[in-house]
């Protein structure tokens, strides 16, 4: 916990930051009206002598595909807004109630975390509207787990939960000025968050510093390790951290000039450079939006079912309603992935079983190989492209993401700040092979000591149009 404050007064501080802040970021779509009487109870427990851990009494955002028995969870469609709250929470909402954190609202998202249709506008949707980057509010958050990111930029929370499919947290991250860790998929349960792909889907933690972010993957994670002790110093003389280049690179000189300094502080702290590497184009787009279109139909019916009578219980059901409420639902962009799920065959189908196969191998083979061959601890590459203007009539202008190959295998990587190009924030990203959070943290933790030690504190966010 960064705060001297008891818990309630806290919560009534970034209460009063996102009454202040939010209505420029519309970063927060739900509020906890409970917030200060969860931070008092746990207040007079710590008074009591019982303290359940280092995140008591701290407050926490949580995207709004996570369920909340107390809060409504919408993936930010009106097809959800009027349901009941989920029956009980997600399984990541009792492990931080358990760790003592509060939980202070739900943060906006990307409709359906990006996967209705394929021009949409990271941060929008249908139930909370527009989330704008507080670096540059005509700028884009980036997605889906924008609210999650732009609050943690806009000082309305030090900690947040995101979720990512392919990007879903380390965009966000980048693109917001702040540390975005995308575990290996199934190190965290994902009982009780609306999914896209059970092979992809994963939760994980979006803060202001790397070390927040170990502290919340200890009370996440399945395997009840501390990362925190983790973050050590900046001595990597005994690592080597490959560089690949190739398409990760060139999308924007100024980020390309922020991303070399990064190398020069990493290895300015004894780490081992293995530059100028290949990473294979992990190619096979067809065959992952194959993946996520089957699994999308059969996850998406499957959690539907835990939700109150009378909701939809089928993309059919949701792809009906979006069509009756197109005024609403369709203004900006349509629902052409949603259409190409419900028309898959399920996940005994061929075409799936084949396309998985051949996804599974492009990210896996690709990282694998190039760590084994070159004896790597983790990779190193810019992480997004500078904010975009935000263009709800075209969507998304994204020009390059570091995502796609640990999003194929179900591996981890952290985006951590490296800098900013014209006053708009970058990101490093630092990746590695399945379950080595531990390498990846070290790393992570190190870099973002050098560079603060080097550059300064990041600089925040002054909430102006960017032209």
């Amino acid at each position: 916990m960064t705060s001297t404050l008891p818990s309630a007064a806290l919560v009534e501080e970034l209460q009063g930051r996102i009454r202040e802040v939010d209505p420029l970021v519309n970063a927060v779509c739900t509020p906890n009206p409970a917030a200060r009487t969860e931070a008092a109870r746990l207040d007079a427990e710590r008074d009591d002598g019982r303290v359940r851990g280092p995140l008591h009494g701290v407050p926490v955002l949580v995207k709004d595909n996570i369920d909340t028995a107390d809060l409504p969870t919408t993936a930010g469609s009106l097809a959800l807004a009027d349901q009941p709250p989920p029956p009980q929470d997600a399984a990541v909402v009792r492990r931080l109630r358990a760790a003592g954190c509060v939980i202070l609202g739900k943060t906006n998202l990307s409709e359906w975390a990006n996967f209705r249709g394929s021009a949409s506008s990271s941060g929008w949707s249908a139930y909370g509207g527009l989330t704008r980057n507080p670096y540059a509010l005509n700028r884009s958050p980036g997605g889906s787990s924008s609210g999650s990111g732009a609050a943690v930029a806009a000082g309305l929370a030090e900690y947040a939960i995101g979720t990512e499919t392919n990007g879903s947290i380390v965009c966000p991250a980048a693109l917001n000025g702040v540390v975005g860790l995308k575990p290996t998929v199934g190190l965290v349960p994902q009982q009780g968050i609306v999914p896209i792909s059970h092979s992809q889907d994963t939760a994980g933690p979006m803060t202001r510093t790397v070390k927040q972010a170990a502290a919340l993957l200890s009370v996440l994670a399945d395997n009840q390790t501390d990362y925190t002790e983790y973050c050590l110093g900046t001595d990597l003389s005994n690592v080597r951290i490959g560089v690949p280049r190739g398409p990760l690179w060139g999308y924007s000189k100024g980020l390309d000039e922020v991303t070399e300094r990064a190398l020069e502080l990493l290895s300015r702290c004894g780490a081992t450079l293995v530059d100028h590497l290949s990473l294979p184009t992990p190619g096979g787009d067809e065959d992952q939006l194959q993946v996520l279109s089957h699994e999308l139909k059969v996850d998406l019916a499957a959690y539907l079912a835990t939700r109150a009578p009378g909701g939809p219980r089928t993309l059919d059901d949701l792809i009906a309603f979006n069509k009756k409420h197109a005024d609403q639902e369709l203004q900006w962009f349509g629902q052409e992935l949603f259409e190409r799920a419900a028309a898959t065959e399920g996940l005994d189908s061929p075409m799936y079983v084949a396309a998985r196969l051949t996804a599974l191998r492009a990210g896996r083979d690709g990282i694998d190989n190039l760590l084994r061959d070159n004896q790597l601890d983790a990779l190193v590459c810019p992480s997004y492209s500078p904010a975009w203007a935000i263009d709800l009539v075209n969507g998304d202008h994204v020009l390059g993401s570091s995502s796609s190959h640990a999003a194929l295998a179900g591996y981890p990587l952290i985006s951590v700040p490296s800098g900013t190009v014209s006053g708009l924030p970058v990101g490093l990203t630092i990746s590695g092979t399945a379950r080595s959070e531990v390498t990846l943290i070290r790393l992570a933790h190190a870099f973002e000591t050098a560079r603060i030690a080097a550059d300064g504190p990041f600089p925040t966010p002054e909430f102006t149009q960017w032209v």
